[in-house]
């Protein structure tokens, strides 16, 4: 038998990766879906390879919901425990952005037994969030607040012995949504270095996304053990259809916009990898049997965008037009299945098409291929270090620029519009946010975001210096520059480099660098509530614990819509 695995790091040097012009597009970015690649998909494949165990080991909750409980988690290298804490807050004070200081549910993630002192501490600190004082056995702290119409709807008919209405868990998709998910070493919990030899939780975001996933266990235990108190014997469970449908909620706004901006080495190797995923798979030929199941995978596709239900009319829209031409990519894929072509025709074909059901295709595509995909993810962990061998001239500098960096070179910064925004750090939570220059206060506290201007600027400063000169020489005269110098040649070497985006440009919208970060978590179901934040659910259409497998689950379907796509 013929061994079909690929290994990464022998693919990386020889493939043919689309260029990063293509990729880095902003607005394509904005239109990314979860892959394989998501670190959601990576983190269940893991649990379900290595048989890890979710087991309730304390349920002090009472008959309103309030309370604790504790549930621990066992692989085959460690023990782990989730620790959630349910409090009671007025309507007025569930608020999904930073400011607030309440929320339903509070939990930490915790290395290792959590005894009666350090439960104690925890009880006293994981509620307060940012304001407490937190342990280093906790790898992850984090908050939630609860969809109170889904939530009072499941419980109510669940205690009449009725299953809840589907239409309505569609409006949502979740009964908790998240606010924040802190890991690495944030007020007082564990630094990342720990996890980095960690077996667990080495890859990217994973302790994040796990303690996400056993939130959504806590959420049905929560509705389950509700109903019943409230209904006794006449109360039942969600069916495990439905459980499976429902995910875990986030809301994320600006905060998320800063990282993608200072790390940029980790966005180029995630999507780097992703590329070079793509481009194995579109040498293959396309044969009947994988296009079968790719027809399955899009018409799936097409019924989970018209399920999406967003307030966002461009959203709508984007969605409508995107389940129109996933049909017509149906058809290009038959026409080119007969005619033993590859995927990477059928991929230029549909660059035709819009962003958003290009990205589609592209998740159905990975889907398909598991053996040539699943290896990438050990290699979307990236070495964050800039570097900038000597002896370059300034005609070098000059010459990777015009190549890599023509974006914000041609951009003219003299134009009120592209520097409409100021991006500043507010003093109370210390949340990012955007002023208009010269109207609003904080311009002196301008936060250096803003790289094509940097680029832009350093760009016209070089080419007025003698073009053999040396640019330490340069920046011996002009250390301003130092920073950009790295940056840019850094980037200038990786596969995707920096995201194509002016961020101070009137026109920019923050939130195609939100979805970006959040497709790559593997989040579905993108609702924009505004150009700056979003709300999207991760999990949903997730196995459950108590039957997790390594399967697909791409572009969940309402349980009653799932033979539609058959």
């Amino acid at each position: 038998m013929v061994n079909n695995k690929i290994n990464a790091n022998d693919h990386q040097n020889h493939n043919q990766m689309r260029s990063r012009d293509l990729v880095m597009n902003p607005l394509r970015l904005g239109a990314m879906h979860q892959t394989r690649l998501s670190f959601v998909r990576s983190l269940v494949r893991r649990m379900a390879k290595q048989a890890w165990q979710l087991q309730l080991n304390q349920w002090q909750i009472s008959t309103q919901g309030f309370g604790f409980a504790i549930y621990k988690l066992t692989t085959p290298n460690q023990e782990y425990h989730l620790v959630v804490f349910s409090d009671q807050i007025d309507d007025a004070d569930r608020n999904d952005r930073v400011i607030a200081e309440k929320w339903d549910i509070t939990f930490a993630l915790v290395i290792g037994e959590v005894n009666q002192r350090l439960f104690e501490q925890l009880k006293n600190n994981v509620p307060l969030q940012e304001a407490g004082r937190n342990s280093t056995n906790v790898i992850v702290l984090a908050r939630a607040n609860k969809s109170v119409r889904v939530f009072e709807h499941i419980v109510e008919t669940l205690s009449q012995g009725k299953q809840p209405d589907g239409q309505i868990l569609a409006q949502v998709g979740y009964i908790l949504r998240t606010t924040a998910v802190y890991g690495n070493g944030k007020f007082g919990i564990a630094d990342f270095e720990i996890l980095q030899t960690n077996p667990d939780f080495n890859l990217s975001f994973s302790a994040q996304m796990c303690a996400v996933y056993i939130l959504r266990q806590f959420s049905l235990d929560w509705v389950h053990d509700l109903a019943k108190q409230r209904g006794g014997d006449t109360a039942i469970e969600l069916c495990p259809q439905l459980q499976r449908y429902l995910g875990v909620g986030n809301a994320t706004g600006l905060g998320m916009t800063p990282y993608l901006i200072k790390h940029p080495k980790v966005i180029d190797n995630w999507l780097s990898q992703r590329e070079n995923a793509i481009s194995l798979v579109s040498q293959q030929l396309i044969s009947a049997d994988k296009n079968q199941q790719l027809q399955q995978l899009l018409r799936r596709a097409q019924i989970h965008l018209q399920q999406v239900i967003t307030i966002d009319e461009q959203q709508q829209k984007l969605n409508q037009i995107a389940v129109k031409e996933l049909a017509q990519i149906q058809l290009l894929a038959s026409k080119a299945c007969q005619q033993q072509q590859r995927y990477s025709q059928l991929l230029q074909q549909n660059e035709a098409f819009s962003f958003e059901a290009q990205e589609a295709f592209i998740a159905c595509l990975l889907e398909c291929y598991p053996d040539y995909v699943d290896n990438f993810e050990q290699a979307m962990n990236a070495d964050e270090a800039l570097f900038m061998p000597k002896g370059i001239n300034i005609s070098t500098m000059l010459d990777m620029l015009k190549r890599q960096y023509r974006w914000a070179i041609e951009i003219d910064f003299n134009q009120t519009n592209n520097q409409y925004w100021f991006w500043y750090r507010s003093q109370d939570k210390e949340e990012p946010r955007l002023g208009i220059r010269g109207t609003d206060v904080g311009e002196d506290k301008e936060l250096a975001l803003d790289i094509g201007r940097q680029v832009n600027r350093f760009y016209h400063e070089l080419i007025q210096q003698p073009q053999q000169q040396t640019l330490a020489e340069f920046l011996l005269q002009y250390p301003k520059y130092a920073a950009i110098a790295r940056r840019t040649w850094t980037l200038g070497h990786c596969d995707m480099g920096d995201i194509q985006m002016n961020i101070l440009a009137k026109e920019a919208l923050p939130i195609n660098l939100l979805r970006c970060k959040l497709a790559i978590f593997g989040a579905t179901k993108f609702d924009p509530r505004s150009d700056r934040w979003v709300r999207v659910t991760l999990f949903q259409g997730a196995p459950l614990f108590n039957d997790i497998h390594a399967d697909e689950w791409l572009f969940p379907l309402l349980p009653q819509a799932q033979e539609q796509a058959i």
